[in-house]
């Protein structure tokens, strides 16, 4: 079973929670999203395997997650990085973001996530029971996807590039 830390809205720990117990009632936790980009400006863009508890199939940022109880969120953030597309390197913090979204399977993410960067420039070794596949692209090509096809695309990957 796997744990979360539930916050306030300061980002302030009240607590913690069983994942898929926090996602059937929408509990505010702590989570990450790291955003990859090689020395040509491209990111790295993952699609989640079709077997994900929420959002499967669709695109999104190189890795995502939760960091557990005790765990530093960075550290949480490397340790997701290496356990879905195995690789590690640098992060870096860039901003934090609240969002709440309900999902067709009744399931809610409600989570204040912390956006990292990283540079990479190797082999990816996706997971394939979390990764379908993935793909370097241009911030205009994925611009261009993003107005054509937003609906390919996870919520929280959205809400990040309209901060970018």
């Amino acid at each position: 079973m796997e744990f979360v830390i539930l916050v306030d809205e300061q980002d302030s720990e009240v607590g913690e929670a069983e994942k898929m117990q926090t996602h059937k009632l929408g509990l505010l936790h702590r989570a990450f999203s790291v955003l990859i980009y090689n020395s040509n400006g491209e990111m790295l863009l993952q699609q989640r395997a079709e077997t994900k508890y929420h959002s499967g199939g669709l695109w999104s940022n190189a890795c995502c997650g939760h960091p557990r109880p005790g765990e530093n969120i960075e550290d949480a953030a490397k340790r997701r990085l290496k356990e879905e597309l195995g690789f590690n390197c640098d992060l870096k913090f860039s901003f934090k973001f609240l969002y709440k979204v309900s999902f067709e399977n009744s399931l809610k993410e409600h989570e204040l996530d912390h956006v990292f960067t990283g540079s990479y420039e190797s082999e990816v070794l996706p997971d394939k029971s979390e990764v379908q596949a993935f793909r370097w692209i241009t911030m205009n090509n994925l611009k261009n996807e993003i107005t054509e096809n937003p609906d390919k695309f996870s919520v929280w990957f959205l809400k990040i590039i309209s901060e970018l």
